[in-house]
């Protein structure tokens, strides 16, 4: 993979991660969220809807058996077997809006249910016992009317043609992951992360979803994924969103790495830790490393960026001299970096200032 598409690949996949809500959902008891930790056995339903009516879903439903058998799942097709769960496949040639899962967040993300799209598409959900929850994601083919693409391509039926597609989304789509993080299966997840055929982009997944799970089980193999130099910037994003354990770990990259993007990572990491467990320890390195001789801007801006995730009023004076610094600084045309941190700097500033601080 090239960098470029690695970039690509990243930015993709913490689009996906971020904002999402997982299985500790206010809505499932304890009893249920201990149901859904353990599920091992699942049922698939997999319903195909063309235009000429129920069409044959049997390939579809290979796709869907195989890809949670990647990740060790046991599958039953027929509703009398035992089972822990439910999952549920819709592929229809001409979507039915169904609603998205939930207000914001999920809603937000790529792979949720589109409101305005009418074309092919697949939609997954869940159900554990009678309840359908609210986890909904969906994909959907690159085309819209069905019978037009076929035309194109020369491939007779359309609602033939649309299933076939809606086939190659399921088998690219990892869904089999996100499911395993919904149901709050970190120890899954760790096994697929050293599993020999994971591939990369798995990889990073996994490791975004451990992160956004605060899976503090997790921590040995994350820092083990910060001596790969592929996955040590997401393992420091990780890091920093699990907690307190990551911050010697965390300081140490800032300080000692010399590699600016993980510095950056690292950096983030740190004001992760800042924004959801307010730990003040994180603030002098970062404010030692702000300004630091030959310290790389992009490892600046993060920095920035994190002291304004804790407000702290030791943070002040070094941002205010930053920014006389910068402020100094003219190019012409001017400097995309130069002005990222600038903007960084002055949030930082709204966010740790206060007028009555010094009264």
């Amino acid at each position: 993979m090239t960098n470029r598409l690695r970039i690509a690949a990243i930015a993709l996949l913490l689009a996906l991660a971020s904002g999402t809500s997982w299985a500790y959902r206010e809505y499932f008891t304890a009893e249920q969220r201990d149901h859904l930790a353990k599920a091992q056995t699942v049922l698939v339903e997999v319903l195909a809807l063309t235009d000429k009516g129920q069409g044959d879903q049997t390939a579809l439903a290979e796709v869907v058996v195989r890809r949670l058998h990647e990740v060790g799942y046991t599958v039953v097709t027929e509703p009398a077997r035992p089972h822990d769960v439910v999952l549920r496949v819709k592929c229809e040639q001409r979507k039915t809006w169904e609603g998205t899962a939930t207000m914001g967040s999920d809603a937000d993300l790529p792979d949720s249910p589109s409101r305005v799209w009418k074309g092919p598409a697949c939609q997954l959900t869940y159900l554990l016992g009678n309840m359908k929850i609210k986890w909904q994601k969906e994909v959907r083919t690159d085309f819209e009317d069905a019978a037009e693409a076929a035309q194109k391509a020369n491939a007779g039926d359309p609602g033939a043609h649309a299933m076939a597609a809606l086939k190659n989304r399921l088998d690219q789509y990892d869904f089999p992951v996100l499911l395993t993080a919904e149901w709050g299966q970190a120890d899954r997840l760790m096994k697929m992360l050293d599993a020999p055929g994971t591939n990369e982009i798995r990889k990073l997944r996994v490791i975004a979803l451990l992160g956004d799970m605060l899976s503090h089980e997790a921590l040995p193999q994350l820092k083990e994924a910060l001596k790969d130099k592929d996955l040590a910037k997401q393992a420091a994003v990780a890091l920093g969103n699990i907690g307190k354990d990551g911050i010697p770990i965390l300081i140490d990259i800032l300080k000692t790495s010399k590699q600016p993007d993980l510095q950056a990572a690292a950096a983030k990491g740190l004001g992760q830790v800042g924004a959801l467990h307010g730990d003040p320890s994180i603030i002098p390195p970062l404010l030692e490393m702000l300004d630091a001789p030959g310290i790389d801007i992009t490892v600046q801006t993060e920095i920035a960026w994190a002291l304004g995730k804790l407000p702290d009023k030791r943070s002040v004076e070094p941002l205010f001299a930053l920014d006389r610094k910068l402020q100094k600084i003219r190019t012409d045309p001017p400097d995309p970096q130069i002005k990222k941190l600038k903007e960084a700097v002055f949030w930082a500033i709204k966010q740790c200032y206060t007028e009555d601080q010094y009264s």
